[in-house]
């Protein structure tokens, strides 16, 4: 009897070639598995193109709300950034990827699970970490780690096998994209000095064709979620995808950076991320006039953390429940409204208002309305910095000159 293998395909080259491989290497039986996370494009085709590189059955998930509900929306409020750059695109997705191939795997009977992850990257860790908290019983193969091909011996294995795959050696490149953004990698963009070319580029255009005239754009928060553009209500899909098609509109959005990867090497990756930027712009922005200094600071070196622990795989864990728990928390003051201005190769916040701003003029005007305690001021500088005066005293030269620093 033939092995079942729940296999999560994405239509690529390497998910396209895993079906195949796996039927020859180990006679599975394989049923592919594809996740609809906002992605785009012909998902029945790509449920088609998993039968014809033979497939037994191929099933398409439908799991746009729960991506964008579940996943998005706690990396949002989190702004959730791995390095400060770069907005959790794929990192996102797989765990919820891996939920979907364990449900699956578990209607069907199947003792297996594969992904079609390399064994250099940072998916086989996303998806064999989740797949070990949700399904510790089922084994996971992983046919491109195995088999060992570069990606032109791969695309020789499909060609040579009549397999549907869809890039060829002039364009290399290996994408992946979801609603929260598009990631770009493979061929020439292995070379950190080559310069992107014009066309890997879908969701921005190039700055210098952006419009010359500056638009601007308000975005509503109710509780750290994006509710509203420009007073229109949205759902957190539509708000990624109004925000983003305009700000790509503006060439802003691009990210070319060199990545720290899980497995301990540097890679160089590229990402088109104008609605995750722009809305993690907006949503930091308000934060700032309605948190609390000492909650925000904190908040803010939590980001970090997560956003690490994310991009590490390690979404199912205690640690991400508890920080999710406190990120929520930390969201129920941020509500309000944030306007950005959208200019060529720029976003930025330039207006806010919120019911429960922090931000009180009689206490911040140097106008005659001032209402601060200026006389104040005197004794808290003292007691402030007393600490400081103590030091100082104590490290004073014997000459009564002020202390030398270590590096003099």
């Amino acid at each position: 009897m033939a092995n079942k293998v729940v296999l999560a395909y994405s239509g690529g080259l390497d998910t396209t070639v895993a079906v195949a491989w796996l039927k020859e290497q180990i006679d599975a039986d394989v049923v592919a598995v594809a996740v609809d996370v906002g992605q785009g494009g012909d998902l029945e085709a790509v449920r088609e193109r998993a039968l014809k590189a033979g497939a037994s059955d191929s099933h398409l998930v439908d799991a746009r709300d729960e991506f964008a509900a579940e996943y998005v929306s706690p990396a949002l409020k989190a702004n959730a950034m791995y390095q400060q750059k770069y907005p959790l695109v794929s990192a996102l997705s797989r765990p919820l990827i891996a939920k979907h191939l364990a449900r699956v795997a578990r209607e069907q009977s199947a003792e297996y699970v594969a992904h079609g992850c390399t064994g250099k990257g940072n998916d086989q860790v996303r998806f064999e970490v989740a797949l070990g908290a949700l399904a510790p019983d089922l084994e996971v193969l992983a046919p491109v780690r195995e088999w060992g091909m570069t990606r032109a011996d791969a695309i020789d294995y499909g060609l040579e096998h009549g397999l549907p795959i869809t890039v060829n050696k002039a364009s290399p490149y290996s994408i992946d994209q979801n609603m929260w953004g598009r990631t770009i990698e493979c061929g020439d963009l292995e070379d950190p000095m080559i310069e992107p070319a014009s066309d890997i580029w879908e969701l921005t255009r190039e700055p210098s064709e952006a419009p010359r005239t500056a638009r601007y754009l308000e975005i509503g928060f109710e509780r750290g979620t994006p509710v509203s553009v420009d007073g229109a209500k949205v759902t957190i899909a539509q708000a990624v995808d109004e925000v983003g098609r305009a700000a790509g509109e503006y060439g802003f959005g691009r990210v070319d950076m060199i990545e720290d990867r899980v497995v301990g090497i540097k890679s160089r990756e590229i990402y088109e991320v104008p609605g995750a930027l722009a809305l993690i712009a907006a949503h930091s922005d308000l934060e700032e006039l309605t948190v609390e200094r000492e909650l925000i600071r904190t908040k803010r070196s939590l980001e970090l953390r997560y956003a690490q622990m994310v991009y590490e795989g390690l979404w199912y864990s205690s640690l991400r429940e508890a920080l999710d728990a406190f990120i929520e928390s930390a969201s129920q003051p941020v509500s309000g409204t944030v306007r950005l201005k959208l200019e060529a190769g720029s976003v930025r916040p330039v207006g806010r208002s919120s019911p429960d701003s922090l931000y009180d003029l009689s206490l911040a005007t140097y106008d005659t309305a001032d209402a601060f305690d200026h006389a104040a001021g005197a004794g808290f500088v003292k007691i402030w910095g007393l600490p400081s005066k103590v030091w100082g005293r104590t490290r004073k030269g014997k000459d009564g000159t002020p202390p030398r620093s270590p590096a003099e």
